[in-house]
């Protein structure tokens, strides 16, 4: 009737923040991603103006964290999806965690070519 999450993962989160060399490697492996994914933001917002887009992108490089919204509306969505298989959620949800130095500039001329 009653549930207990396994505490192995608990008891692996307690090691490394304890340990001070594997807290430190774990806070810069975290300031690594984060870097890595707003460096991925503003390729982006580059990548777009660079395809020719003529919008403010700029709430993409405001926003932080793994997601983004792209703001575009459901139907840019669903071109997107369907000429380009692009996947994001139906309200423009992007996962920034998944864009590339290898695939930016496809997504930014796809996401150009479904919102002239």
């Amino acid at each position: 009737m009653y549930s207990n999450p396994p505490v192995h993962g608990a008891r692996l989160v307690s090691h490394v923040l304890n340990d001070p060399s594997l807290y430190k490697q774990w806070e810069g492996d975290c300031k690594g991603m984060a870097h890595r994914i707003q460096s991925m933001r503003s390729k982006l917002v580059s990548a777009l103006e660079h395809a020719g887009s003529q919008k403010n992108w700029a709430h993409i490089t405001d926003q932080i964290g793994m997601f983004c919204y792209s703001g575009m509306t459901k139907e840019q969505v669903q071109a997107i999806k369907e000429k380009h298989s692009v996947y994001l959620t139906q309200d423009g949800r992007i996962s920034m965690a998944g864009v590339t130095s290898n695939n930016v500039e496809y997504l930014a001329e796809s996401m150009h070519n479904v919102t002239k």
